[in-house]
């Protein structure tokens, strides 16, 4: 990635364990599209559900040229597991936004 990737923790404290995975994964990500201009990942606690357990949140900013990209509302028990799944939806969303610049996907005629 170009720029610095940004990780912002709200409602716990920030593991290394976790920043680790979350710069590994978005490393990853140069791959699906070569010209992300920035990241931001942002993980949240939330406090709603008392007895199921307090589910982690995760959100992606992405901004490529011309486009941000952001997925959102990826929550699940284990923060590693809510990280997986936001960054494999990013992945989608990039490979999507890739394949149309380039124009392997067709574009709908003008009405």
């Amino acid at each position: 990635m170009k720029l610095p990737l940004q990780v912002v923790f709200h409602g716990l404290e920030g593991s290394p364990a976790l920043t680790t995975v979350i710069e590994q994964r978005a490393a990853k990500l140069d791959r699906f599209h070569p010209h992300i201009v920035s990241c931001r990942v942002t993980v949240t606690q939330e406090t709603r559900h008392h007895v199921q357990g307090r589910p982690f949140g995760v959100r992606l900013d992405l901004t490529v040229p011309d486009k941000e990209i952001a997925v959102t509302h990826k929550e699940n028990e284990d923060a590693f597991v809510a990280v997986r799944d936001a960054f494999d939806a990013a992945r989608r969303m990039l490979q999507d936004e890739w394949a149309q610049r380039r124009g392997e996907v067709k574009q709908h005629a003008p009405a």
